[in-house]
Formats: structure tokens, C-alpha cells, sequence
């Protein structure tokens, strides 16, 4: 599975395709692709500087799993975080070092490697840092042992989990999106865009098989391609995460496509993005 996830993510760098991917591989063009980047992943999800905003970095050696196109280890160092960060991708690893080159931002390594052999020693780091990425790892109970070791007894890991309880979820994957499929399917159409991978993959496997929440959850949280993910509550953090206590959760970003949500008030009670903040079990 994990030979999966890397095939994936190596040919689907994140959110790359939303701005525009890089055209050619000079400097310049790297340039203008990461202001356009951070500009588009900062104004519609804000809520990820505000929390980056609340954690002390200065001073922290900081490992960074996921590295994504660098934006926010770009932020971490600008806060005076001693920057290391691992990725399952070559891809990953080599845009974020291109931005590092770039913008002449220090760090201590950056590297591809598995969360589930971090090549780092025991109790290296104050913070171990993840936006988006344990919930597409499907031994994350190994991950975690891994994580715990390489944690100082007083170090914290801060993730960004998909939530289980968010409208979302609940809403727009579980029924909507479903029952959408579903009656494409049965009137045979072809659809356009993802809806055509999507239900060129239904007619692959069967629209029953495609349509169970084991694999769809997975095709519909990252492209129809998606080999895995995983949503979470409280209970599923638990189970998950057994070496490690949590010290505070909360959720941000009314998201829940096709659904217009992103005015409601509601990110804190049915948002999709569950921000949980754990320490080490003595």
C-alpha cells in the first residue's frame, strides 16, 4: 500500500494542479509558482496561518512530516524553527529544497523517508508537525511509534486530521456525493471532469464496491485516484494514536463540496479539518 501512496503523491504533488503546476523546471518559474501557491492555500484556508500563528517555534527543532510545496515550512522557519522535514516523494522533497534554495531560508535536513522509519535519533525533536498527511498513511500505528521515539519526553506532535464529524463528511461524501454517483450511473452517463473518472472507475469495479464507504472515503477526500485516507473523531485518535495523549483538539474550514458552506459559522462544531494536539505518554 505504501508503494502506492508514494506512486500517487509523486504524480499528484499537493494542490499543485490547482494554481497552475509548474510548466518548466527553472528558477523563475518555481518562483512564481510558490507566490501563487501560498497565495491560494493561505486566502481559502486561513485558519492554517492563524494556527500556525498560536504555536511557539522559536527556538524548536521542528520535524516536519508531509512537506507538501513547502508553504508552511517556509512559515515555520520565517518563526524561528529549526527546520527538518521528511516526505514519502522525491517530488516533494525536491520543489521544498528549490524553495529553501530560493528564498535562502535555513534548515537542517530535508530528506525523502517513511513515517514509518523516520531516520532520525530518539528524542530529537520539540515538534513534530503534520498538516494533512496521517490520515493517508494506513499503518499510521506504526507511524506513531515512530513519531513517540523521535519526540523529546516534553515534545508535542500538532496534526491536521480529517474529521469524522463534519458536514463534510457526514453530508456531502456519506449521502450526497453517493447518491450523485449513484444516479449518473444509472442513467449511464459519461460526466465530465472528475465525475468521468469517477465513474469510469465505478464501471471498473462495480458501482456497489465503488460506492461502499471503504473505498470511497478514499476517492472522494484526494481525487478519484486516491489510494487511501481515513477520517477522525476523539475515538478514532485514541485507537490510532495509543502511544500519545491528547492535550487539546479543535476544527476549522466549513468545506463540504458541492455544497456552498464556506459562509456558515459553523467550522468549530462540523468543520472538516480536526487540528489535534498531542504529547508523548510518560
Amino acid at each position: 500500500m505504501e508503494n502506492d501512496i508514494h506512486d500517487f503523491w509523486q504524480s499528484h504533488s499537493c494542490g499543485a494542479d490547482l494554481v497552475g503546476d509548474l510548466s518548466a523546471d527553472d528558477r523563475n518559474e518555481y518562483e512564481q509558482f510558490f507566490e501563487r501557491y501560498d497565495q491560494y492555500r493561505y486566502a481559502k484556508e486561513p485558519h492554517i496561518l492563524k494556527n500556525i500563528d498560536a504555536i511557539e517555534w522559536q527556538g524548536k527543532k521542528v520535524l516536519e512530516i508531509g512537506l507538501g510545496q513547502g508553504s508552511d515550512a517556509e512559515q515555520i522557519v520565517r518563526r524561528g524553527g529549526v527546520y527538518n522535514g521528511i516526505d514519502l516523494t522525491d517530488e516533494s522533497v525536491r520543489r521544498v529544497l528549490m524553495r529553501f534554495s530560493l528564498k535562502e531560508l535555513p534548515f537542517e535536513r530535508i530528506e525523502q523517508a517513511s513515517a514509518l522509519d523516520i531516520p532520525f535519533a530518539d528524542d530529537t525533536f520539540d515538534i513534530v508537525y503534520s498538516h494533512g498527511v496521517l490520515h493517508h498513511i494506513p499503518e499510521i500505528k506504526g507511524a506513531q511509534v515512530e513519531i513517540a521515539r523521535v519526540l523529546k519526553p516534553d515534545g508535542k506532535l500538532i496534526a491536521m486530521l480529517y474529521a469524522k464529524w463534519s458536514l463534510n463528511y457526514l453530508l456531502s461524501i456519506f449521502v450526497l456525493r453517493r447518491l450523485g454517483l449513484a444516479g449518473m450511473y444509472a442513467l449511464g452517463l459519461r460526466g465530465r471532469g472528475i465525475y468521468a473518472a469517477h465513474l469510469k472507475n465505478a464501471r471498473a469495479i462495480g458501482i456497489g464496491k465503488y460506492l461502499s464507504m471503504n473505498n470511497f472515503i478514499n476517492v472522494s477526500t484526494d481525487g478519484p485516484f486516491n489510494p487511501y485516507s481515513k477520517v477522525y473523531g476523539p475515538r478514532e485518535v485514541v485507537e490510532d494514536f495509543p502511544d500519545f495523549e491528547i492535550l487539546a483538539s479543535h476544527k476549522e474550514f466549513m468545506h463540504a463540496p458541492p455544497l456552498p458552506v464556506s459562509f456558515l459559522p459553523l467550522s468549530g462544531v462540523l468543520g472538516w479539518h480536526l487540528w489535534v494536539e498531542m504529547a508523548p505518554k510518560k
